[in-house]
């Protein structure tokens, strides 16, 4: 968050349409949200970031809170779409098709957003998805990857902030432990394990 003491008057104004204190509002948070949404669904990340906006659009008029309010509903709408994206994906019928044929289809996400995650990051941000409960994962990736505080990620994903740092707690714990074994297997093995940043990170 960077609006700090400007954000009730930022708010103010938008709530009326003003264009300006619109396009502060989605500098200061959109940069997150795509990164959110390119680690929840990297092919789809853009046309869900639209989503979420013509959404936050029609609720905006209607909003009244402060700027943590703000955050975690945004990303209270941008969890819904996902959630919404993935039912539609799950009851559309697909074709088989040869993976010869994606090679020359474009790429959806922008190169250069998409340019915020290190292979290093994305292999960290599998292991944490892989790992963890879909719940667990949206809360350490809020955390880390969005740099929400907890009660942003409270009213994000519709829990209480005790309830959230619980989750963290159990999240990090398992991925110690996925880590830890991971760690024993590669010394077994003779490979070394090199801790990314991401699974170093500590509760606070």
């Amino acid at each position: 968050m960077t609006l700090g003491d400007r954000f009730a008057g930022i708010m103010e104004a938008a709530r009326r349409g003003d264009e300006q204190a619109i396009a502060a509002l989605y500098l200061d948070v959109n940069p997150g949200l795509l990164r959110y949404l390119q680690i929840r669904e990297p092919q789809e990340a853009e046309d869900l970031c639209s989503e979420v906006w013509m959404q936050l659009a029609r609720r905006l008029p209607r909003f009244e809170g402060n700027e943590i309010q703000w955050w975690g509903f945004v990303f209270l709408v941008a969890r819904r779409c996902l959630n919404d994206h993935w039912k539609r994906r799950r009851r559309r019928r697909t074709d088989t098709v040869a993976p010869e044929s994606l090679a020359d289809r474009p790429d959806l996400v922008d190169v250069e957003a998409s340019g915020v995650l290190s292979v290093a990051t994305a292999e960290a941000v599998a292991f944490v998805t892989s790992s963890l409960t879909r719940e667990q994962a949206d809360v350490v990736l809020l955390r880390v990857m969005v740099g929400l505080d907890v009660e942003e990620v409270a009213l994000a994903i519709g829990k209480r902030a005790g309830t959230v740092r619980v989750i963290q707690h159990r999240a990090l714990r398992r991925l110690a432990k996925r880590l830890s074994a991971g760690k024993e297997e590669a010394s077994a093995g003779g490979l070394t394990v090199a801790a990314h940043p991401l699974l170093d990170w500590r509760e606070n």
